[in-house]
């Protein structure tokens, strides 16, 4: 068996791994110059730096013991400090419940809980959209306060047209009684993957495990070709040919793809315009990265901060002194990442390099987080379709397209970008794992419903400082 694999991020390189475990011969074919997708590491005034923070944590047995596999004991357990940048005042994340109340004030703060408490009472009608979702949860106040700024700086769209998915996939089952709770606990035995507050990460950052996967790839004779765009998917009976950008072909027994759906999608050969129609009303949302060198080693203790502030045009801010020092090194400097979301014709996304360094250098100033510091350096990083925008009408356009493709047995769609999921670093592994298994054990997992019904996968095991833990 032949299996070409489109694109090297998490869920790609994984396939291919585990593919090649199995003996099988594997191309992969990455459209940039390096390996591990959105979660790649790049070096960086001689620094290594993640695209963002990458926090990975899963209790999947079978995730964790790949992940060990890979890195070893070259990982630290990483206690985990962020908060929300609202109002000119920083509450802590998880919800710390003295500290909101506090900071709050008892005005704001009764304010919130007599939301809360009126939500119990007369429960908002649900209509699918992630505000109302929220509201029920947390009441209008708190909504108001920490996730109707922040969610529609990421989206770009009101909360109205957010649907409700979206917080059913990245804060499932939290409500405001859970998070007080846990507060009170001070987070001892949760393990809601939005307030766990201790998570493993490799010492020279997140993109080491895509590396080694790589590495262990073409010891065992597969191929890797960087810099070598994919630019269409043609199914040909029992076989599948690659068309590269370049011009050349390729010919598989199976293609694995994580290049965006809507791409792949549009481009098939003999496609029905329905489906076509479809997927070019999915949409994604990209990012821009600006990096910014400050002089100093200790400029805020937290690992990335969350900005709801409406004020401000950045949504998070991550700063790589506080990981681990195999990423910094004796450099003396830090290194802080402010991120900016955009769609491909939004004035921000097509700013010079020179104008989002001085946007960047007069945002984190407004915050007060450098105080005297100075800023000695800027470089900016774009992400094109990372985000994949779950609007209230996503579902009726990916259906479809998910039913058309379960007709072409020798392709196989995974990852946040081939698949359209909002996904974690844990989710696309577990994807790279199944479809590797469905490829050359003929196992019979539905792809489709990873993320959206994880539940159904887990089968219990923590990483900790001493390897891994069964729960």
């Amino acid at each position: 068996m032949h299996v070409g694999i489109i694109g090297a991020g998490p869920a790609g390189i994984t396939a291919a791994y585990q593919l090649a475990k199995k003996g099988v011969s594997v191309d992969v074919y990455e459209a940039g110059p390096a390996v591990g997708g959105l979660a790649r590491t790049i070096d960086l005034w001689g620094q290594r730096v993640d695209l963002g923070p990458h926090r990975f944590f899963s209790t999947d047995r079978r995730v964790n013991a790949l992940w060990l596999e890979v890195v070893g004991r070259d990982y630290s357990m990483v206690d985990r400090l962020t908060r929300i940048y609202y109002g000119g005042r920083f509450f802590s994340y998880p919800l710390r419940i003295f500290n909101a109340l506090r900071l709050l004030g008892p005005v704001e703060a009764a304010q919130c809980l007599g939301s809360y408490v009126q939500e119990r009472l007369s429960p908002t009608e649900q209509d699918g959209s992630f505000e109302d979702w929220v509201v029920h949860q947390f009441g209008r106040r708190l909504f108001e306060i920490f996730f109707k700024s922040y969610s529609e700086k990421l989206w770009g769209i009101s909360c109205k047209e957010l649907d409700a998915d979206f917080a059913s996939q990245r804060i499932k089952k939290l409500s405001l009684a859970e998070a007080i709770f846990n507060a009170i606990k001070q987070g001892r035995g949760n393990r809601h993957k939005t307030l766990v507050d201790r998570f493993a990460y490799p010492h020279l950052g997140s993109g080491i495990v895509y590396e080694r996967m790589a590495e262990a790839i073409t010891r065992r004779g597969g191929r890797l070709f960087l810099d070598r765009p994919v630019r269409r998917v043609v199914p040909a009976g029992d076989a599948v040919q690659l068309e590269l950008e370049s011009g050349e072909t390729a010919w598989y027994d199976h293609v694995v793809s994580s290049m965006p759906l809507t791409l792949m999608v549009q481009r098939l050969p003999d496609v029905p315009d329905a489906i076509r129609e479809h997927a070019a009303a999915l949409r994604f949302r990209n990012t821009t990265l600006v990096y910014l060198q400050v002089e100093g080693d200790a400029i805020f203790p937290d690992n990335w901060i969350y900005v709801h502030d409406p004020a401000l045009q950045f949504g998070r801010i991550t700063n790589f002194r506080n990981w681990t020092p195999q990423l910094h090194g004796p450099r003396g400097e830090s290194i802080l990442a402010l991120e900016y979301w955009s769609y491909d014709e939004d004035a921000l996304w097509a700013a010079s390099d020179d104008d989002l360094i001085a946007l960047a250098r007069r945002e984190i100033g407004a915050t007060g987080l450098l105080g005297e510091r100075a800023v000695l350096a800027g470089h900016v990083v774009r992400i094109r379709r990372c985000y994949p925008v779950y609007d209230r009408d996503y579902k009726r356009h990916l259906r479809p397209i998910e039913q058309y493709l379960q007709t072409i047995p020798n392709v196989t769609a995974i990852g946040r970008y081939g698949a359209f999921k909002y996904n974690n670093q844990d989710h696309s592994i577990l994807m790279g794992i199944l479809a590797a298994e469905r490829i050359a054990d003929d196992a019979n997992h539905s792809l489709w419903d990873i993320n959206t019904d994880y539940d159904t996968y887990q089968e219990g095991a923590l990483i900790t400082e001493t390897g891994l833990q069964e729960l």
